[in-house]
């Protein structure tokens, strides 16, 4: 199957949930500075951080295909949480979450290339409230022991063993996972990307 689209991200979740509609993909990394703005809200942050990301990607590439970038933060009072750094930062980050609400932030960007005055940009965000159980000091613990809370903003994986810890979900499982399935589909099509099902 002929490739329709180039993922500028290495993260496995983001690939596993573009093969859950069946769209053909390359995929192109790009590293740029994720670091927040002074007084830049979560929602201005995530749309920046996914539009530079296709931006980068588009500007690397030689490619007539469509770049599709995102980016996702984990939220509570107004604070944004990041990937944590060690296990200590990974246990603040869960027992900030411990017994409350936050809210997930999964921006996506599209672009669609030609002479870059032609160059097409689609954006489109997916917020998420999640509310967690009590954890425990012992079960937050354990949980870093799994390997599973590195490299996830936040500090833990809905899609994982942290789905133990979800009382209640509003919005886009995917989102929290990290590409808004919906909202992605809808940018994809809208550009003649065929979303098998």
């Amino acid at each position: 199957m002929k490739e329709q689209l180039i993922l500028a991200s290495a993260s496995p979740r983001r690939k596993e949930l573009l093969d859950q509609i069946n769209v053909n993909y390359i995929v192109y990394p790009v590293n740029i500075d994720e670091t927040p703005k002074q007084a830049e809200d979560a929602q201005e942050y995530v749309i920046r951080v996914a539009a530079e990301k296709s931006a980068a990607c588009i500007n690397a590439v030689n490619s007539s295909l469509p770049v599709l970038a995102a980016d996702t933060s984990v939220v509570i009072d107004g604070l944004i949480l990041g990937k944590p750094e060690n296990e200590a930062h990974a246990e603040s980050m869960l027992n900030q979450l411990s017994g409350k609400t936050h809210y997930v932030y999964s921006a996506i960007s599209l672009r669609v290339s030609g002479e870059l005055s032609e160059q097409k940009h689609y954006q489109a965000l997916s917020v998420t409230e999640v509310s967690f159980r009590h954890l425990t000091s012992k079960e937050i613990k354990a949980y870093w022991q799994t390997g599973e809370p590195e490299g996830k903003a936040g500090g833990y994986a809905i899609q994982g063993i942290a789905s133990i810890f979800v009382e209640s979900i509003k919005g886009s499982f995917s989102g929290v996972v990290g590409l808004p399935l919906f909202e992605t589909a809808e940018l994809l099509s809208r550009q003649g990307v065929t979303i098998s099902t």
